[in-house]
């Protein structure tokens, strides 16, 4: 098979397409004819050589999400069957033109969606309802507030949480970006670069302060984020693009009764990821094939164009999600 593969660390030039034995499938596998594969900032640090993957995944193969065709199963597979149109959440492998992935882990491309549109999906939707909806337990009539709106993680928690009954606030870099999140639903999108995050957010809520924070930013951020809380909220961390370090004062975490908590998902095991694709097929797939979410694709490049998409990525220039497209051709075989 074909693949997109880290030829050594280092920039966007560094990614190459190569030949890669096409992948076997284990017990409780499904081997996926990949037709679109999701490009996500995690694929950036591993490419830099600044994120390995877990033990037992592909180390120069990158790629956390795709969608495409059943093309063989594994013993014990019973839901899926050859020819199923798929996506699904990976530990790694994605940018290939074949991919092996637990069965648990796959979810129906919803219907009326592309292949490219369901790529966009599992990485993001996964992200989102562990750490929101899991982790960071948003109940009726709680607010939300995410750093990075206009990005995949955005994009989705902006319309999942919207379309299950919350008011979602977002920061965002440029009044443009502000806007594209507020047609998606936002309640109010806050320009950080022009605004001070927490003091909107305290206007907007009277005072009270949200009682999810979803931060993908971290460093600096980490004072703003208590200061915006509510009382008994809770500030759920993905990312730290501004860095580890943080000042925090404990004696606000104490006085309003804090949570501080985070995630990494990759890592984690089958079965934790299984129950997430089971509450995301219940509750949000629904949603979006009854066109109340929807896939936001700020562009998709061929495979081959793997560099020029990883810069775009790291330009954040970028409104939704980027995708890569595999030439399958008009027909193929399954073996």
């Amino acid at each position: 098979m074909k693949a997109i593969i880290i030829s050594e660390p280092g920039g966007p030039e560094v990614l190459q397409m190569a030949e890669r034995p096409r992948p076997s499938v284990l017990p409780g596998e499904v081997l996926v004819k990949v037709y679109a594969s999701g490009v996500n900032r995690p694929d950036v640090y591993q490419r830099k050589g600044n994120y390995p993957p877990p033990k037992g995944t592909s180390a120069d193969i990158p790629g956390l999400e795709i969608a495409g065709i059943v093309a063989a199963t594994g013993a014990e597979v019973t839901r899926w069957h050859v020819g199923d149109k798929i996506c699904a959440l990976v530990m790694g492998g994605g940018y290939a033109e074949y991919c092996s992935v637990p069965a648990a882990q796959c979810l129906p491309v919803p219907a009326g969606l592309s292949f490219e549109e369901a790529a966009s999906l599992p990485e993001t939707f996964f992200t989102v309802w562990s750490n929101v909806f899991d982790r960071g337990r948003l109940k009726d009539d709680e607010t939300l507030l995410v750093h990075g709106g206009s990005s995949g993680i955005g994009v989705a928690a902006i319309q999942m949480a919207k379309a299950l009954g919350h008011t979602v606030y977002v920061t965002a870099g440029s009044d443009e970006k502000c806007r594209f999140c507020e047609m998606l639903g936002a309640a109010r999108a806050i320009n950080y670069k022009t605004e001070n995050f927490a003091a909107v957010t305290s206007q907007l809520t009277g005072g009270k302060g949200v009682d999810v924070i979803l931060d993908m930013i971290g460093g600096d951020y980490t004072a703003g984020n208590l200061a915006s809380l509510a009382n008994e909220g809770r500030l759920v961390l993905i990312n730290t693009m501004n860095g580890k370090d943080a000042q925090v004062d404990l004696s606000v975490v104490m006085r309003k009764r804090l949570t501080i908590t985070g995630s990494m998902l990759r890592a984690r095991e089958t079965a934790f990821k299984a129950g997430i694709a089971h509450s995301l097929e219940k509750a949000i797939w629904p949603l979006i094939e009854a066109g109340r979410i929807k896939p936001v694709i700020s562009k998709i490049f061929p495979a081959e164009q793997a560099a020029e998409a990883h810069r775009l990525m790291e330009s954040s220039a970028h409104t939704g999600k980027i995708i890569l497209k595999w030439d399958v051709g008009s027909l193929f075989t399954f073996q």
